[in-house]
């Protein structure tokens, strides 16, 4: 899928997502098949946190992936940065509505520039987001800068399914059939283009795993799941705990 470089400048990122926030959840179940929370929970898995793990959770939206955290491990201490008010906003009345309050710290922030002190975290997630940032080796380089050494990170991000016909089949869905859906139910007239085209220009996972080698990070390894649909990246930060 051959597409040009959509403009990932922060104020239309940011407004894009404030504008999309109160459908979020829904389309998120709704064009995924609800696979989004598996996916979300095997990435927490996959960190193999201790007790009472100090974790941030990277452009965390709505805060999905800060409150599977939190079901896996209920004596972490969560922190959800993300610079979409609109998008906090519909994550602290889940956070609340959950009595987490005192578990979940939200932070409107920008993942070039975490707002938390150097090695003040054991591990870090990052949902569907770091495509979406525009200087993500910025981002990976602060993601090193707040992890302990020894800390574990995990991000989540749409891939191309390898198996031929059903690669066919979902670039259809994803390029003509998600926009569509996408726009009717959001109400926004170009967000769910903006999907397809930042996943097109995102780099395949084989180059995505030597970026995260080139910024601070070892033993990274890049899963498929669902068929290649996304991939998860998980990693070390390189140094002895």
């Amino acid at each position: 899928m051959t597409l040009s470089a959509p403009d990932k400048s922060p104020e239309r990122i940011s407004g894009m997502f404030d504008s999309i926030a109160p459908r979020y959840d829904l389309l998120n179940r709704v064009l995924s098949a609800g696979l989004d929370q598996k996916w979300r929970h095997r990435a927490i898995t996959a960190l193999s946190l201790g007790a009472r793990p100090q974790v941030l959770d990277l452009c965390t939206g709505t805060a999905d992936l800060a409150l599977a955290a939190m079901q896996r491990h209920p004596d972490a201490d969560v922190v959800g940065v993300d610079f979409s008010g609109a998008m906090l906003r519909l994550g602290l009345v889940k956070i609340r509505s959950a009595t987490l309050d005192r578990h979940i710290h939200l932070v409107r922030g920008d993942a070039t520039r975490i707002p938390l002190p150097d090695a003040s975290r054991d591990a870090a997630t990052i949902g569907f987001g770091i495509r979406n940032v525009a200087e993500p080796g910025k981002a990976l380089a602060e993601l090193a800068r707040v992890l302990r050494p020894g800390g574990r990170l995990a991000i989540l991000e749409f891939g191309h399914p390898r198996i031929p016909g059903i690669r066919t089949l979902y670039l259809w869905y994803f390029k003509y059939l998600l926009p569509t859906i996408g726009k009717l139910v959001s109400r926004h007239g170009s967000a769910y283009s903006y999907l397809p085209a930042s996943v097109g220009t995102f780099p395949p996972p084989h180059e995505f795993v030597r970026t995260l080698e080139s910024h601070g990070f070892v033993a990274v390894e890049a899963v498929p799941l669902t068929f290649g649909i996304v991939y998860l990246y998980i990693a070390t930060r390189k140094g002895s705990p």
